[in-house]
């Protein structure tokens, strides 16, 4: 067992200290070059550099994992960003935790009034759907042809 534990921490080690191109994660992520250089530009991800070439680290590489599922979560930038920053404040990430369930919460309770205002649009267009189509009938029309 000592063997299997020693490869893994070696290999943990090795990723941790792997470094990836822009490309590499471009594609990785799906997502395009330029996108990671406005990350960049937003201050959400800082690579080192040699020359002109930037260089991402394993940390950059989660970074960039955490920026792309707070976009799709509907979190700002500016919030991500904030998010991202309260590690390098607390290590331990018991701050980062607790900000992220109360934003979370908030995104909950907003989508939740978005749904049940969408739920309403829906249902007054069923009731114009249902009072349109009577109509039509009552004309002798067919309601479902053009």
């Amino acid at each position: 067992m000592p063997v299997v534990a020693s490869a893994k921490t070696a290999n943990a080690q090795r990723d941790s200290q792997r470094i990836y191109s822009i490309a590499e994660l471009a594609r990785e992520f799906a997502i395009t070059a330029r996108t990671i250089r406005f990350y960049e530009d937003e201050g959400l991800i800082k690579p080192k550099r040699q020359g002109l070439t930037r260089l991402y680290s394993a940390h950059d590489r989660v970074r960039l994992s955490w920026i792309l599922r707070g976009k799709r979560l509907g979190f700002s930038l500016a919030e991500i960003k904030e998010l991202l920053d309260l590690y390098q404040v607390d290590r331990t990430g018991v701050q980062q935790l607790r900000e992220l369930l109360r934003r979370s919460r908030l995104h909950i309770a907003d989508l939740e009034y978005k749904r049940r205002d969408l739920d309403a649009h829906i249902a007054e267009f069923k009731d114009v759907e249902t009072q349109v189509a009577a109509e039509l009938k009552q004309r002798g029309l067919d309601p479902e042809s053009d």
